[in-house]
């Protein structure tokens, strides 16, 4: 069951919401990100900046393994859907090429230049992108999986919940997901600071939320959480993993949380080939 929340007030969304307050700390791990990204670009020398729409930001980076590959890892970055860049996150791909996986890092645009709506349809241009184009750049379309860390993790959840058939497809394009860390329910951050950019309204928000549609798919979708998070952030996975049972992995009995991770340190578990988030991600193929 899942765990109600207090009755929201500005002061207590803050608290559940801004991870920058939560972990003072965050600027040495943003440093991490970035250290271990120019890393990964340097020995993997990916396709970067690959254009799958129209938006500014609307590209991708393609990181192929030498021989052919045995699927394709999407990965979509988190930010509140209003900072940081793919450029932040080639680091996730390391450890899956090193394995014959393919890597796409997806960027998008930011609120407040466009709307998380806005967002959403750009992250699936970006899936049918790969689906048309992907071939010709070294990704392998018959086994695609999506990810992503904290808004990523909304974006991948909202992918679940897209229509294909709207696209001419028979079926949602990817075999399996990762919502890590992510914000399933947006109605309290209405109340946030950080809504001066997102300028979501109770009815968007609802619009927007995952935990309010119904997935259009029945793939697997790992649901994964730092257990040192904030008690919103682990809410917040428990609430689209009891909303989605069709779409928890054989047993799976609940959300994952990795143990010693907060909301910053727990997406780095992606670099490391012998985590477990690494190795369910590698699984998957």
């Amino acid at each position: 069951m899942t765990r109600e929340p207090p009755s929201y007030t500005p002061e207590f969304v803050e608290r559940g919401y801004n991870n920058r307050a939560a972990v003072p700390e965050h600027p040495r791990f943003l440093a991490r990100y970035t250290e271990l990204s120019r890393a990964a670009v340097s020995a993997l020398r990916p396709q970067l900046d690959l254009r799958y729409g129209p938006g500014s930001k609307e590209t991708l980076d393609l990181f192929a393994p030498a021989a052919k590959p045995r699927g394709t890892f999407v990965f979509i970055h988190g930010g509140y859907w209003r900072a940081l860049d793919k450029a932040d996150f080639s680091f996730v791909a390391s450890p899956l090429v090193a394995q014959g996986i393919a890597v796409a890092v997806v960027n998008y645009d930011l609120c407040p230049a466009v709307t998380i709506a806005t967002i959403v349809d750009q992250c699936r241009r970006s899936i049918l992108w790969l689906l048309r184009e992907g071939p010709s750049y070294g990704a392998a379309i018959d086994r695609v999986v999506v990810g992503g860390h904290s808004a990523g993790g909304h974006l991948v959840a909202m992918l679940f919940a897209t229509d294909w058939t709207r696209f001419g497809l028979a079926a949602a394009p990817f075999a399996s997901g990762v919502t890590l860390s992510g914000v399933h329910d947006l109605e309290p951050l209405v109340l946030s600071t950080m809504n001066e950019d997102l300028r979501l309204d109770a009815d968007e928000a609802r619009c927007v939320s995952p935990v309010n549609l119904r997935p259009t798919t029945n793939v697997p979708l790992v649901v994964t959480v730092g257990a040192d998070e904030t008690s919103e952030f682990v809410r917040q996975s428990d609430l689209i993993f009891d909303a989605w049972p069709a779409n928890r992995p054989a047993g799976m009995a609940a959300a994952l949380r990795i143990p010693g991770r907060h909301h910053f340190s727990v997406v780095l578990d992606h670099a490391d080939a012998d985590s477990a988030l690494t190795r369910a991600v590698a699984g998957m193929f």
